[in-house]
C-alpha cells in the first residue's frame, strides 16, 4: 500500500493522494527576484487549486564549472526561504549537499531534497531522515530504479517514512538523459510516493560550454506521460525569463506558460484509468 502524508501541516499538500506540484526557480538569484517568482507561481496554483510546494536552492554546489553561479549561500538563502514560507503560506523544499547543512535546512524547510549525484550518500540520507521532515530523493542518473528501494531503506531506518522518490532520467552516454517510464513503476513498488522531475529530465549535462544545456520543448510531453502513468507529483523549475537565468535556463519553463501546462496535467490526472 502506498504511503501518504501531509507536508507543511494539516492544511498542506497530501502527497500520495492526488497530484502535487514542486515548483520554483532553480536558484535564489536575489531576495527580490525569488519573492516575485514565488508570488507569481503561488497565484497560478491558487487559481487552479493545484497543491504547491515551492522550490529554490540556496547553493548549487554541483555546477559544471567553477565559475557557475551558486546562489547566496545557506545563511542568507534559508532566511529568504523562511520569508517566502511565512509570507505566502507555502511549504518549502530545498536541496542539501553536506551533513552539516541538513540540520540548518531542516529547521526552516518542509522538505529536504537529496540531489541525484548524492542519492547513495548514506550519512546524508540518514541525517535528512533524522530531521523529521519529509525527504525527496532524486534518483541518480547512474542508478537503476530498483536500487532506490535501498535508498529509501536508509532514510526509513531513522523512523522517518515520509519519503518521496524522484525520477529525473538516466544517462546512457556522455550528456543526454533518457526517461524510461518503467522506472516509475519500479520505484512505486517501494510503497513510497513517486515524483517526476520534468525539467531536469531534459537537461543536457555540461552541454553548453561549461554549463548544462537542455530542451524545454520536451518538458510538457514527458510530464503528460508521467501523469498518465500515475505519478504522485511533478517537479518543474520555472522562471519569468529562463533564457537569462544564471542556472538551468534552457530546461526551465517560462512562468507565463505554467498555467496552461498545469491545466493540461490536471485534465490528464482526472481521467479514469
Amino acid at each position: 500500500m502506498k504511503r501518504t502524508f501531509r507536508i507543511g501541516g494539516e492544511s498542506g499538500p497530501n502527497v500520495g493522494s492526488g497530484l502535487v506540484l514542486f515548483c520554483g526557480p532553480c536558484v535564489i538569484e536575489s531576495r527580490e527576484h525569488v519573492l516575485r517568482e514565488a508570488e507569481k507561481i503561488s497565484r497560478i496554483c491558487q487559481r487552479l487549486n493545484f497543491p504547491l510546494i515551492f522550490k529554490a536552492s540556496y547553493d548549487k554546489a554541483n555546477r559544471t564549472s567553477l565559475s557557475g553561479f551558486r546562489g547566496p549561500g545557506i545563511d542568507e538563502g534559508l532566511k529568504i526561504l523562511g520569508e517566502i514560507r511565512q509570507e505566502f503560506g507555502l511549504p518549502i523544499v530545498t536541496d542539501v549537499h553536506d551533513v552539516e547543512d541538513v540540520i540548518l535546512a531542516g529547521s526552516v524547510v518542509d522538505v529536504v531534497q537529496i540531489p541525484a549525484f548524492l542519492c547513495r550518500q548514506t550519512s546524508l540520507l540518514i541525517a535528512a531522515g533524522r530531521t523529521g521532515k519529509a525527504v525527496l530523493v532524486k534518483k541518480g542518473q547512474f542508478l537503476h530504479p530498483d536500487d532506490m528501494h535501498f535508498v529509501a531503506e536508509k532514510i526509513a531506518s531513522t523512523g522517518n517514512e515520509n519519503i518521496m522518490l524522484c525520477e529525473r532520467g538516466t544517462c546512457h552516454g556522455y550528456r543526454d538523459l533518457v526517461v524510461d517510464l518503467r522506472g516509475l513503476s519500479m520505484m512505486a513498488s517501494s510503497g513510497f510516493p513517486v515524483i517526476y522531475d520534468a525539467t531536469h529530465s531534459v537537461q543536457v549535462m555540461g552541454g553548453a560550454g561549461g554549463k548544462s544545456g537542455g530542451n524545454r520543448s520536451f518538458v510538457e510531453p514527458l510530464a503528460r506521460a508521467a501523469v498518465a502513468y500515475g505519478v504522485d507529483g511533478i517537479f518543474v523549475e520555472a522562471h519569468s525569463n529562463p533564457d537569462q537565468a544564471p542556472s538551468d535556463g534552457p530546461n526551465m519553463l517560462p512562468i507565463d506558460s505554467l498555467e496552461s501546462f498545469l491545466r493540461n496535467l490536471q485534465r490528464i490526472a482526472t481521467l479514469e484509468p
